[in-house]
């Protein structure tokens, strides 16, 4: 997989945690990812879709801040052997990244969205083991 940048955990004043997208400007291909994750999180709204909650864009940067996930990508839970899903979180799991794929594809608007890059990684759990699809979105 091709990085476009780093990614860091913060928190804000109110004890928020936040997860912070830092571009790498110095890739061509970061540019359009950028422009083409800030068009399609801010335009799209579904329980299953990690949310941007803000972005930085000047010449000198490219940064989005997104919720965090507390339990992470589904990567670490399926390769690692320190978590555990039974079959009824696996079938949650599976019935909510359909849902969020469901939703790009026909539902929000006129003109669908494909994801170009679904994996473990790009799948992220919250609190409740809520699976949220993160982004990784075509080029616009």
């Amino acid at each position: 997989m091709e990085s476009f940048g780093s990614v860091y955990k913060g928190t804000l004043y109110d004890v928020t945690i936040i997860v912070i997208k830092v571009f790498n400007l110095q890739l061509e291909r970061a540019f359009r990812s950028f422009d083409s994750e800030c068009e399609v999180l801010w335009n799209v709204r579904h329980q299953d879709l990690t949310k941007i909650t803000s972005s930085c864009c000047n010449p000198d940067s490219k940064v989005l801040v997104l919720e965090f996930m507390l339990n992470g990508s589904l990567e670490k839970w399926l390769c690692s052997h320190n978590y555990f899903l039974d079959i009824l979180e696996r079938l949650n799991i599976m019935i909510d990244v359909r849902l969020a794929l469901e939703y790009l594809h026909h539902d929000h608007s006129s003109a669908p969205v494909i994801h170009c890059d679904l994996k473990p990684s790009n799948i992220l759990l919250d609190e409740n083991m809520v699976a949220h699809v993160s982004s990784a979105f075509p080029n616009s």
